[in-house]
């Protein structure tokens, strides 16, 4: 049966709910004299502040400015690449409300008449929290000023307070993780962090700020990388060391789950039971066409099934929808709507409609293959789970220079065992992979060098496939220094021309493209394929070419499906900052502006 956690108590306390006294300043609503008496209260309070991704991970705005993604969205990095955002209209991320709800506990909790292992717990929490908030303003704006306790926003301490340093921002985040790992329980209730979860995010915190100064020269701390890097190990290392977890036997079953709880590979579990009125569900935003599709980028960085390189393969960029999905990593069957798939309530395989701006590939990660909205929006979402801290420790090693055939084999090679569950299983070989680098992914990543470049590579490939469509590929782009990526549109399906074709994988046409200059016939008149069904129309013809329904590459003589044309150009460094909106630089000219924001 699942388990749930409930918070107790009314609908202000609920994480959910934007006007509750968490999200209003706290000191004016509750008396510390009255409230931070009993463990129930301090347990109130901070599950009050309770935030983990659900259903969003799989429909994510920022992830749709990445490489994995096609989008029709309004996603801020695509209106900076466009060149529409500036500290005029800066997106809102400048928002203090939440740090000033955390700090007010951290004030407060010591007054609760409990034993001190009970207040440092939740404490803990708290720190953990405020460790979270500040990494997400350090991604955001690189230097922020560090408020360490409540002041009221109207006061001059909060209005004049200058930016600080990057640095003392991060070491007061890592004295907040080192709190937190020292006091919070292994044991919480369920749906909460507790130790491991906090740690796993320490080591998820300590690799991003290590591989971003490694790779970010704007920051002038390369040296001082490698300290973050130790802490990811580490902390990744205890979770392994720990026994507790490992990874479940079927990939597909982490995606599509009632009830997570008990699954050992899941550290941190967002539960949802619509019966219950705690309902998820995201099939209307992904599975289809609405404002995301995945790119064949995507598509392309998945190994072949014997563990050779799709992209060393004769002609990879000219093979079609249907032979690019055979003899695949098992993973990709799993995240993409692969030929023959049957979405219900159809008895036939799914033929995906093709559409200007979508890359024509659908999406099936975090799709609910059911005709039932109980089931759709009772699937549990995995928050934390075991596969990304064996990547941290394999990515942390290996940046660090330490890395051995051993660290692969109980990191990159437990994946692949999960993935592939047969007796061939290409493990990364630590000699071969450094001996041959693959030249697709050094291009992507050209800041990779040394002699670990091939291993680190896979690493990176490891990493996106494992968690493609599941919100981690921003980061991991800003923190490899990769923003040309951003600029880039993505590909989809490639037709060699105008013509018939299979979409199915039985060799039977679904669908015709035809000149965007042709009629469409008449429903009697149009052809059937040998089932007697008939084909879907489509007219063909360069990137908005009048009349074109699909726009192809070089338009009616074939290519990849493109979703734009008009040049972009990522602007580094500046482009991996946001600016602070110009009204708090001019309430507060202390604020300093992240590179080349004005």
């Amino acid at each position: 049966m699942k388990k749930y956690f409930y918070i107790i108590g009314i609908c202000v306390l609920s994480v959910s709910c934007k006007k509750g006294f968490l999200d209003r300043y706290p000191h004016t609503e509750i008396s510390p004299q009255l409230f931070f008496n009993s463990e129930s209260d301090l347990a109130l309070y901070v599950n009050g502040l309770l935030d983990q991704p659900g259903t969003g991970i799989y429909a994510s705005g920022s992830e749709q400015a990445t490489d994995d993604y096609a989008t029709t969205g309004n996603v801020t990095m695509k209106n900076i690449l466009s060149g529409n955002i500036s500290s005029q209209n800066a997106p809102a991320n400048w928002s203090w409300g939440r740090l000033r709800s955390i700090n007010y506990f951290l004030q407060n909790y010591s007054k609760a008449k409990v034993a001190d292992d009970v207040k440092n717990h939740y404490a803990g929490l708290a720190r953990y929290y405020r460790a979270r908030f500040y990494l997400a303003k350090v991604k955001n704006y690189s230097s922020v000023p560090w408020y360490g306790q409540t002041i009221n926003p109207t006061d001059s301490a909060f209005l004049y307070k200058a930016s600080d340093p990057r640095t003392l921002i991060v070491d007061s985040i890592l004295a907040d993780m080192d709190f937190a790992v020292a006091n919070v329980r292994e044991k919480v209730p369920a749906g909460t962090p507790g130790l491991w979860a906090v740690k796993a995010m320490y080591a998820r915190m300590a690799l991003f700020e290590g591989t971003y100064r490694k790779y970010h020269p704007e920051l002038n701390l390369q040296g001082t990388a490698g300290k973050f890097l130790e802490i990811a190990k580490a902390q990744a290392g205890d979770v392994m060391a720990s026994g507790k977890f490992m990874l479940t036997p079927v990939y597909a079953d982490l995606f599509n789950s009632q009830d997570l709880s008990g699954n050992k590979e899941v550290i941190l579990n967002t539960a949802y039971d619509a019966n219950k009125g705690v309902s998820g569900g995201n099939n209307i935003g992904i599975g289809g066409n609405y404002e995301q599709s995945p790119s064949r980028d995507l598509v392309q960085t998945y190994l072949m099934k014997d563990g050779t390189r799709f992209t060393d393969k004769a002609n990879y960029q000219q093979l079609q929808f249907v032979d690019e999905f055979k003899d695949r990593d098992p993973r990709i069957y799993t995240t993409f709507m692969s030929p023959g798939f049957i979405k219900l309530p159809d008895t036939r395989p799914y033929i995906q409609d093709l559409s200007v701006s979508f890359t024509g590939y659908h999406q099936l990660k975090g799709f609910i293959n059911s005709t039932d909205n109980i089931i759709i929006g009772s699937v549990d979402v995995p928050a934390i789970r075991y596969a990304e801290v064996l990547l941290t420790y394999a990515e942390a090693v290996t940046e660090l220079g330490t890395v051995t055939q051993d660290d692969l084999d109980k990191t990159i090679g437990l994946l692949r065992k999960r993935a592939w569950s047969g007796a061939e299983v290409p493990l990364l070989s630590l000699a071969a992979a450094n001996a041959n680098p693959d030249p697709v992914l050094a291009a992507k990543y050209p800041d990779v060098t040394g002699s670990n470049k091939g291993t680190l590579l896979e690493i990176r490939r490891e990493k996106r496939v494992e968690f493609a469509l599941e919100g981690q590929r921003y980061d991991d782009l800003l923190r490899w220094h990769a923003g040309k990526e951003f600029a880039r549109y993505a590909e989809g399906l490639y037709f060699p021309g105008l013509g018939q074709y299979d979409l199915t994988g039985d060799s039977i046409p679904d669908i015709i493209l035809i000149s965007k200059s042709a009629s469409i016939p008449e429903e009697d008149a149009k052809i059937k394929n040998t089932l007697g069904i008939k084909l879907i129309y489509y007219k063909a013809g360069g990137y908005k070419e009048s009349g074109a329904t699909v726009y192809l590459k070089n338009g009616e003589s074939g290519g990849p499906i493109v979703t734009g044309s008009t040049p972009r150009t990522f602007i580094d460094p500046k482009y991996y900052y946001l600016p602070i909106p110009a009204l708090e630089i001019k309430q507060n000219s202390k604020l300093i502006q992240p590179f080349g924001w004005e």
